[in-house]
């Protein structure tokens, strides 16, 4: 509920705030005085766009400013997604700046215009005669159905289950794609696989293999060295064998004087016994070591294929080539997988189908029973707002599957008699859309908490008794939710719970609006002013007391 409205700086506003109370607050004026620029503030705080034009003043900001209690409205989920503090009463601000920059600020967090337009739409209702266009648009039409009918419910969980469904349509054809691209490129993983798979790679075997090649390339060399090696060590005359044992035994002879060459004797006796050791490894190396062309074939061979495989597939080592061995493998499994991944997918789809299908069809029986109803009561209305001529039908026709169900609703109004209904795209008169959409929006009003509605001239090209008949809906729609109308038929300012007059004021420095919410005194002569024009008879007070106390009852 809009509790306060501050306004300054817009148009011909300099400073203005005003309270608003539950009920009907009726909003009246002479031609000129500003009505409209209240709609015009308000609308900026539901995200339209402004700019410098608005400003009374060039050099200073616009703000506009709305209090709302918020209480009712379950949006504390809405608070908490969008990282915003959560108040009862709530503090939406709008600011234009003289440069032209807008900010908006919900409890003085800032919000883009996305943000500030999805909360105020819970908040703020506001409908003048163009906004009777909505009557021609399917989704508003729809809309309307199943806000009588309470789909609420049914139509979160239909549209949770249809987020699934679409969200494994999606699935399978990407995976459809994934398959029919992979299965093109099936031969060719084949070929690298098998290519990979035949060499029979092994972890390590590379540098095995070139070790073993450097080896059977140089036996000559090896063979030579390892000779030269038994010779130093094992020649009978000048061998390092002999001349060790030697020193060993001279060592021995001086132990009886020098009793420390023993321990020099002992460690010639090791060398010697070391030396021995070397030599019969040498002679087994010296005899392994033979030239093998057919080997040194066979390896040479093999490390062209490595090393072909590690240039063509752009890697480095043999175990490089073993994963991507293993990736061929991998996509080779899941293209051989493909058929039965689809149609378990298939399944899935179909299973999910039937729940959405089930759900719409729980949907468009809720609405189609709604419909006999509603069509009943808005005729019933339109009667009382002196059209009792008036058709209104509505017609279901089935749809492919959508996020709001299989149905499509179209609204049909005749105003006259023997005239066929025709779609409400086709009606012309706004005068007659704007009483029918006051009829659809008093049902609609008794069937949820609706935000504030604000009606901007809805009576327009209607008077005397049916302006009475008009404003008593008004009236009772207020009993449900807070409605601010603005008007300029007595019949229905008499039946305000707070009455606000809007003025102009000529100061030195330029005319401005202003507001006053009137006393009971004051309300009498402002209706006897309408009712009679500037010069108020006693005739017209009489009547502005008649029609204020009929109002209240």
């Amino acid at each position: 509920m809009l509790k306060t409205l501050t306004i300054s700086n817009y148009a011909l506003i300099d400073n203005i705030s005003v309270d608003f109370n539950p009920g009907l607050t009726i909003i009246t004026g002479e031609t000129g005085a500003g009505k409209s620029i209240l709609i015009g503030a308000l609308n900026l705080l539901t995200g339209a766009r402004a700019d410098t034009s608005v400003l009374k003043d060039k050099q200073k900001k616009c703000v506009v400013e709305a209090v709302f209690d918020v209480s009712k409205y379950n949006l504390q989920n809405f608070f908490e997604q969008n990282d915003l503090d959560y108040e009862t009463f709530t503090i939406i601000r709008r600011e234009i700046t003289p440069q032209g920059r807008s900010r908006a600020f919900i409890n003085d967090t800032p919000v883009n215009l996305k943000i500030l337009k999805e909360l105020t739409n819970y908040l703020i209702d506001i409908h003048s005669q163009h906004d009777t266009l909505l009557l021609n648009n399917p989704t508003y039409q729809l809309d309307v159905i199943d806000t009588y009918a309470d789909n609420n419910d049914l139509l979160e969980k239909y549209s949770s289950e249809f987020t699934k469904l679409r969200n494994l349509q999606r699935q399978l054809t990407q995976l459809r794609e994934k398959a029919q691209q992979e299965k093109a490129d099936y031969d060719y993983y084949q070929f690298q696989f098998q290519q990979l798979d035949e060499a029979n790679l092994q972890p390590g075997e590379q540098e095995e293999l070139e070790q073993e090649q450097q080896q059977l390339s140089h036996t000559e060399e090896i063979k030579n060295s390892l000779g030269q090696i038994l010779f130093l060590l094992a020649d009978e005359e000048n061998g390092a064998n002999d001349r060790v044992r030697q020193a060993q035994r001279s060592a021995e002879e001086i132990i009886e004087y020098l009793p420390k060459a023993k321990e020099l004797a002992q460690r010639l006796e090791s060398v010697y016994i070391e030396l021995q050791d070397l030599t019969g490894e040498t002679e087994v190396l010296f005899n392994d070591i033979e030239y093998d062309p057919e080997r040194l074939q066979q390896i040479n061979a093999r490390l062209d294929l490595i090393y072909e495989l590690q240039h063509k597939f752009n890697v480095e080592t043999v175990e490089q080539l073993i994963e991507l061995k293993d990736q061929f493998e991998q996509k080779l499994l899941n293209i051989n997988s493909y058929d039965e991944q689809i149609q378990q997918l298939e399944t899935q789809v179909q299973q999910q189908l039937d729940v959405v299908q089930k759900l719409a069809n729980q949907l468009s029986e809720r609405r189609q029973a709604a419909i006999t109803v509603f069509e009943k009561e808005v005729m019933q209305l339109l009667r009382q707002l002196g059209m009792p001529n008036a058709v209104f039908n509505v017609k279901l026709e089935k749809t492919d599957l959508t996020s709001t169900g299989h149905d499509k609703i179209t609204f049909y109004f005749s105003a006259n008699k023997k005239v066929e209904p025709q779609p409400i795209t086709k009606v012309a008169s706004g005068g007659e859309l704007s009483r029918l959409m006051l009829a659809i929006k008093y049902l609609v009003g008794q069937s949820k908490t609706l935000p504030t509605i604000i009606f901007d001239e809805i009576d327009t090209g209607i008077s005397g008794e049916i302006a009475d008949k008009t404003g008593q809906l008004i009236k009772k729609l207020s009993k449900n939710i807070q409605v601010i109308d603005i008007t300029h038929l007595p019949q229905i300012a008499a039946k305000a719970d707070t009455h606000i007059l809007v003025y102009k004021t000529d100061r030195p420095e330029g005319t401005v609006t202003q507001l006053k919410v009137l006393s009971d005194d004051e309300r009498v002569t402002e209706i006897a002013k309408m009712l009679s024009g500037e010069q108020v008879t006693q005739a017209a007070v009489e009547h502005a007391k008649s029609l204020i106390e009929s109002g209240s009852d």
